[in-house]
């Protein structure tokens, strides 16, 4: 079924409102009035579908527009799932937005969880100014462990793509699992049950920036060299030998001119492990947002 949205935010009355809010069954948003204190200035955006996920061969188009000055957050109220395909329909899911002068725009939704055999693509991007500031969050994870399945679906691919003025690219990311031949996604990820990726861009985020690189330095500082941290590790039991594996690994790197940009990267063997860093490393958004996201 082929579903399609889309969500003005402008300044009105020096204060950042919905102006146009429109959705296709099975696609709903839910904009409440208030969230967190009223001197806060943002708008928060659920997106949700009908019947609690994305059905084989559903085609879901958004349209997000953030306006000058404004800020907005696009979340969802529980995990995205992704049921089982028939034959070899694809879901797809698409987001577009634009983020104006000063805008900012936090993309904070729960993980996707592609259920046995399903197969799911979706692709995100992002117009942005030089003075716009964006966060991203894209996550998923292994599957219903309640169920036995872990990376059981057949294909997810997330692209993520951010464009300045005039189409000029600025960062240009996909993530692609597909079940193979040789080696199935399990093998392949291992003991790990979820990846995500967060990106954090901007003029009014450069402050967060050096404090979660200077984080995930210091957890896999401990977890590669020091006693096991609140994030956990496993130990892996030899014959001869004693391997300490990480049970959280993350990376950290700048991108775009002058560093404007950073992409952290995260592998982690429970999906407790990461709400507990995406809620540490965000919390310096609650001043902007009004909620500190995943608390």
């Amino acid at each position: 079924m082929e579903s399609e949205g889309k969500v003005v935010v402008e300044m009105v009355g020096g204060r950042s409102t919905v102006t146009r809010c429109f959705s296709k069954y099975p696609l709903k948003f839910i904009v409440p009035n208030k969230v967190g204190p009223s001197s806060t200035d943002a708008v928060w955006i659920y997106s949700l579908t009908y019947g609690g996920g994305i059905v084989s061969g559903d085609s879901i188009s958004c349209e997000l527009t953030v306006g000058d000055g404004c800020t907005a957050v696009l979340t969802t109220q529980a995990s995205t799932k992704v049921y089982k395909s028939m034959g070899s329909k694809c879901s797809e899911q698409v987001l577009e937005t634009r983020i104006g002068s000063g805008a900012v725009l936090a993309v904070i939704p729960d993980p996707v969880t592609c259920f046995s055999t399903a197969r799911y693509s979706q692709k995100q991007v992002f117009r942005v100014v030089s003075d716009s500031s964006l966060v991203i969050v894209d996550w998923i994870t292994s599957g219903r462990h309640e169920s036995g399945e872990k990376w059981d679906f057949d294909l997810y691919k997330s692209t993520n793509h951010i464009f300045l003025e005039d189409d000029q690219p600025l960062f240009l990311d996909t993530v692609l699992l597909e079940r193979g031949s040789i080696t199935s996604i399990a093998e392949r990820m291992q003991d790990y049950q979820v990846i995500a990726m967060v990106v954090i861009l901007g003029p009014k985020m450069n402050h967060i920036q050096s404090l979660v690189q200077e984080e995930v330095k210091r957890i896999m500082s401990e977890q590669l060299r020091g006693p096991p941290t609140s994030l956990g590790r496993q130990i892996i039991t030899k014959s001869d030998h004693c391997l300490m594996k990480p049970s959280f690994i993350a990376s950290a790197s700048v991108f775009g001119p002058k560093g404007i940009g950073l992409v952290v990267r995260i592998a982690a063997m429970t999906t407790e492990s990461v709400y507990r860093f995406l809620q540490h490393q965000l919390a310096c958004l609650e001043p902007l947002l009004g909620v500190s996201p995943y608390r």
